[in-house]
């Protein structure tokens, strides 16, 4: 299953009518790792009026949200909406409000948490995980152009070339495209490629896939 998620924490800010939003982001696995961090959110903002959060992990199909006092649907909801529209898993989103003395109303709040946590998403680095299997071969030098030719069709992450004796390559392929690529190195070197495939990984394959 190919999925989206972020390399690591992020924050983005949100002001309304003196009242600061301050969205914080951060990769989990599971709803553990989900609930620790709302805590260490939490903790890090006690004079905050509320820490409105949301997650959506993949590990037992979690998603869960708190408004945190504030009027319900106001805040959790907006933050999940934001995060299922980013197409985001395996995150977890607190947004923390110091309230600034003016009330903002439904509208208001809605806008407020959900822009917060757009912006946190927006300063976060995205990862495009993939299926993948590693493929690890190596070809003597006559070969090598012909290999080095096709692989960027293939958009291949190349993990090793070690120019030895022979080149001994390891790459990552997208798992629907590998079983082509094995196909194009067999014909390429007359069968003289001798494959090793690690199947069952993930790997980032970046926005362009």
């Amino acid at each position: 299953m190919n999925y989206v998620t972020i390399y690591e924490e992020a924050e983005g800010t949100y002001t309304e009518k003196r009242s600061d939003f301050i969205g914080h982001i951060a990769p989990v696995k599971n709803g553990e790792e989900a609930a620790a961090y709302v805590e260490r959110i939490k903790a890090e903002n006690r004079k905050a009026r509320h820490n409105v959060y949301a997650y959506i992990v993949r590990e037992g199909n979690i998603t869960r949200y708190s408004d945190d006092g504030e009027p319900q649907g106001t805040g959790g909801m907006p933050v999940l909406d934001v995060l299922r529209k980013q197409g985001l898993t395996d995150v977890c989103v607190v947004v923390t409000r110091y309230f600034g003395g003016i009330l903002l109303g439904a509208n208001g709040l809605v806008r407020a948490y959900s822009t917060a946590c757009a912006e946190a998403v927006s300063n976060a680095k995205k990862m495009y995980m993939c299926d993948c299997s590693r493929l690890e071969f190596s070809v003597d030098y006559t070969l090598y152009g012909k290999v080095s030719y096709l692989l960027p069709a293939f958009k291949v992450i190349m993990e090793k070339e070690d120019f030895a004796d022979v080149v001994n390559i390891s790459l990552l392929v997208r798992r629907e495209l590998c079983e082509e690529l094995k196909n194009q190195l067999t014909d390429a070197s007359n069968g003289n490629v001798l494959l090793s495939e690690t199947t069952g990984l993930t790997a980032d394959f970046g926005e362009n896939l």
